[in-house]
């Protein structure tokens, strides 16, 4: 599996499960709207993550952890306040009178001032020619799928990816809310979109002859696989965790040096090749 291939395989893991363990939990009269917008934003992700290549783990986890921040949790996709505090906005093109209800924070990123619902609305046309106006239909921004393209769409024009690149949490944030604001809120989600994104990661490993190597550090049902054969080998004999620790790795040298391979405790093609036999059905 070469690097982009293994990347889309990451994004295509990022899914309604993924929203779910990264929300928060919230009072009762949240829980719906929650439930709501990842039911229906979740399933849309891993097309839109490799169209607009937010696919690598850093990439993920930080789109996740400022869409949690931006959304309440996943709660809202239209801000909670009227809007009234944006009237006579002109640096957001709120320059007619009740623009700044009208053209309030929507979807998950809060699209906020009508210049910003405009350019949207020219954006879209490139990728859905048959989208609505946004400038005469706002509200539509805080409608599937618009609002999930309003989002990729505001997180591509401003070359997000690039601070998540460099793992910059403030500047990233400063691009989206012009500020700071909720920097230790963001930060939390971000620890805990990482976690979710290196186990995904882990689990999503496809294994295949001179591509992957497996080693001490990772894990996932990969690994458990490994664990089984190893057993079935006679070479492990402690828990089928998923975790390749210091316990699997002497088992994997143990393999090696009974094969006459290098005992690098790697499992290379040389390895993963001995031990295919005794690999649970249907791992290859």
């Amino acid at each position: 599996m070469n690097q982009l291939a293994a990347r889309n395989n990451l994004a295509s893991h990022i899914n309604h499960t993924v929203l779910a363990a990264l929300a928060p939990r919230v009072s009762a009269k949240k829980i719906a709207d929650q439930q709501a917008i990842i039911a229906a934003f979740g399933p849309l992700l891993p097309e839109f993550l490799v169209r607009f290549e937010v696919t690598t783990p850093l990439r993920i986890a930080h789109f996740l952890a400022q869409l949690a921040h931006e959304s309440d949790g996943f709660c809202a996709i239209e801000e909670y306040a009227s809007g009234a505090a944006y009237e006579g906005r002109a640096d957001l093109g709120n320059t007619q009178s009740g623009d700044g209800r009208r053209f309030k924070g929507r979807s998950p990123l809060q699209l906020t001032g009508r210049a910003n619902y405009r350019a949207f609305a020219k954006w879209i046309l490139h990728y859905a020619p048959n989208a609505p106006n946004f400038e005469v239909k706002p509200e539509l921004v805080a409608t599937w799928p618009w609002a999930a393209w309003a989002v990729f769409y505001f997180w591509s024009t401003h070359n997000l990816n690039v601070y998540a690149d460099r793992d910059d949490l403030v500047t990233l944030t400063r691009r989206i809310n012009g500020g700071t604001n909720g920097l230790s809120d963001r930060a939390a989600y971000l620890a805990k979109a990482k976690d979710i994104v290196a186990e995904i990661g882990a689990d999503a490993i496809v294994f295949q002859p001179g591509d992957t190597v497996l080693r001490r550090g990772m894990r996932g049902l990969s690994i458990a696989d490994l664990q089984r054969g190893l057993r079935a080998a006679g070479f492990y004999h402690l828990s089928i965790d998923g975790i390749f620790g210091p316990g699997t790795e002497q088992a994997v040298k143990a393999f090696q040096r009974d094969h006459r391979l290098v005992a690098d405790g790697l499992v290379g093609p040389k390895t993963m090749n001995g031990l295919q036999r005794f690999m649970p059905e249907g791992v290859e």
